[in-house]
């Protein structure tokens, strides 16, 4: 018997794209082999690197669709300088990163579907996308709110120990969240970690935040959701 690996068959392109403010991120393209019969584009969990999701590119890839990973400014690929001095957010990482994602995919193939598959953050900030009405359908997976007395009991302490300890007290003396000397989610932009912060504090968790201008662009999505 014959088998044939995914990647074997599938041509991939690394590209690096401006997001903002001088910023850019560096995105990697799976092509199948012959017309795509929609695009997908795989949002990453906060502090994941785009190189978890590149099995499921490859596969998806394989099953005929046009598929676009990447990393967001400060994370992986896209970690040009040092963290201390990188001034970003997680709603620059939608309104910018995101936004660069969804016109270069849809610039490959303009008159394709164009599917979400957000990971965790990655399903909580579609609706912050300018262009996120040219979404046809979004996949979400573990993209619950991030409220730390949501958490299970046994998780609880260790949401409490991160939001009231180990991020106000490791930001102040590194400058930058250091998550991978913690071994908690990953080293992070001081703006990505405080805006998170803030938001898991809250019960309304984002929208509760960011005010009635983010609820009101929840309302606005159209797109059908299937949350796993």
């Amino acid at each position: 018997m014959l088998i044939v690996r995914a990647s074997d068959m599938i041509r991939s392109e690394l590209r690096t794209l401006h997001s903002h403010a001088g910023n850019d991120i560096v995105a990697s393209f799976f092509y199948p082999d012959g017309e795509p019969r929609a695009c997908v584009l795989i949002v990453p969990a906060m502090g994941v690197a785009q190189k978890f999701y590149s099995p499921l590119a490859l596969w998806l890839a394989s099953q005929d669709f046009l598929v676009a990973t990447f990393d967001y400014v400060g994370i992986g690929l896209s970690r040009r300088s040092e963290l201390r001095a990188l001034e970003v957010n997680i709603i620059d990482w939608a309104r910018f990163d995101c936004e660069a994602m969804i016109r270069a995919i849809t610039n490959e193939a303009s008159a394709k579907p164009l599917n979400w598959l957000g990971h965790s953050l990655g399903g909580q900030i579609m609706a912050l996308v300018p262009s996120c009405a040219r979404v046809t359908k979004a996949v979400t997976i573990a993209s619950g709110s991030g409220y730390w007395r949501d958490s299970p009991p046994g998780l609880k302490w260790r949401a409490w120990w991160m939001w009231y300890v180990a991020v106000p007290v490791a930001t102040r003396i590194w400058g930058y969240f250091p998550g991978k000397r913690l071994r908690k989610v990953g080293d992070l932009p001081r703006g990505v970690i405080e805006q998170w912060r803030r938001w898991c504090l809250d019960p309304h968790y984002n929208v509760g935040v960011e005010g009635p201008g983010i609820q009101a662009q929840f309302d606005a999505v159209k797109a059908p959701i299937t949350s796993i």
